[in-house]
């Protein structure tokens, strides 16, 4: 346990038979419980796991590769079918050092975030030894995912090094999340939804042996087309259903004066073309319209800059485990809770050797 927090370390790997004993190996004794999810390997990854021996390990082969936030989502479930307080997501290529586990921690034990992440972008010097295409893709999704997200002070999205509170991860749908590479950036577009208060650690990156499976070309347009129906559903939940806010009226207002200014303006130039000129009147409705609009959706961003979720509203975690002052050894599992956004859940029952997902444990 860290300070009477029962800790799980998820780690999702895909072709790791070279790096996942080692991440099993340098585990701090503290870490309760261990799930590694093997999505499909081709290699002999999970015998390789199992062969380690420590009693903590749990895991579980996906029979149907689904993609690495796929193999989180089901560690995610089984750690906490096992009584996890917090759980921690630690890749299967040995890129994340486990010396940094305390500091991903503390926020959410001592100061009552229910989200801590790694930022590998603290310094000047966390850009060496990091591939130059990986830096240039990571800052523009980093802007992209901040627009989307609404996590305006998060950096280094795609950094799936993350520590999540219980009580967080219940109230997320597993459900609906993103299976692939996109998972952490529809992560964050969740959590700010459910105005989860989150926070950025520096936790430099370890490159070494492992081969990256990220195709640019592939991840690109599929994370671009992510972010772009998350910024939507997320102001949809957050500023219309959840509660309608001034930004709704920025948003919608400024939207509707921007196109009509627009539309206007590219009728009087079609109309002006050649001998008649624009009248003072034409080019007013034209640009005070598009001004206007442009002023309310920049107010629509500064208030949604200010409502970034970045001071923590709830008590340390230690106040979410009555199970503890009960008095009981193991915790009864909780149900989840599911957010008004979430589909109807299904009502088929996994097999006793599966599962919620699908997967073979074993």
């Amino acid at each position: 346990m860290y300070e009477d927090h029962r800790i799980a370390a998820v780690v999702p790997a895909y072709n790791e038979e070279k790096l996942i004993s080692k991440v099993i190996k340098t585990m701090p004794e503290w870490v309760d419980i261990i799930v590694v999810v093997d999505d499909r390997s081709s290699d002999r990854t999970a015998e390789v796991a199992r062969a380690t021996g420590d009693p903590r390990l749990q895991v579980i082969t996906h029979e149907v590769n689904t993609g690495v936030g796929g193999a989180i989502i089901t560690g995610h479930r089984a750690a906490l079918d096992r009584g996890s307080d917090i759980n921690v997501v630690m890749a299967g290529d040995a890129q994340m050092d486990p010396a940094y586990l305390p500091a991903l921690l503390d926020p959410i034990v001592h100061d009552g975030y229910g989200f801590a992440k790694a930022n590998r972008f603290f310094s000047t010097g966390s850009y060496e030894g990091m591939p130059k295409y990986r830096v240039f893709g990571n800052i523009v999704l980093s802007f992209l995912t901040k627009f989307a997200s609404g996590y305006w002070h998060i950096f280094d999205p795609q950094n799936g090094y993350t520590a999540t509170r219980r009580d967080v991860l219940q109230r997320l749908p597993f459900e609906q999340l993103a299976q692939r590479y996109s998972y952490e950036n529809d992560v964050l577009v969740n959590l700010n939804i459910l105005r989860v208060p989150a926070t950025d650690v520096p936790i430099p990156a370890v490159y070494g042996e492992e081969v990256s499976s990220i195709k640019l070309r592939r991840v690109g347009p599929e994370i671009s087309n992510l972010l772009l129906r998350g910024l939507w559903r997320r102001f949809l939940w957050k500023y219309v259903v959840h509660s309608f806010s001034p930004v709704a009226l920025f948003v919608v207002g400024g939207l509707l004066l921007t196109l009509f200014g627009t539309v206007v303006g590219v009728w009087t130039i079609i109309e002006t073309i050649g001998p008649p000129a624009a009248t003072a009147g034409s080019v007013v409705l034209a640009v005070a319209p598009w001004l206007l609009g442009m002023q309310m959706l920049m107010y629509a961003l500064l208030l949604d800059i200010q409502e970034s979720p970045d001071r923590p509203t709830a008590p340390p975690s230690t106040q979410h485990r009555p199970w503890r002052e009960s008095g009981r050894t193991e915790p009864a599992v909780a149900p989840a809770v599911t957010p008004v956004n979430a589909k109807p859940p299904v009502n088929a029952k996994p097999t006793e050797d599966q599962s919620p997902s699908g997967a073979t444990i074993r």
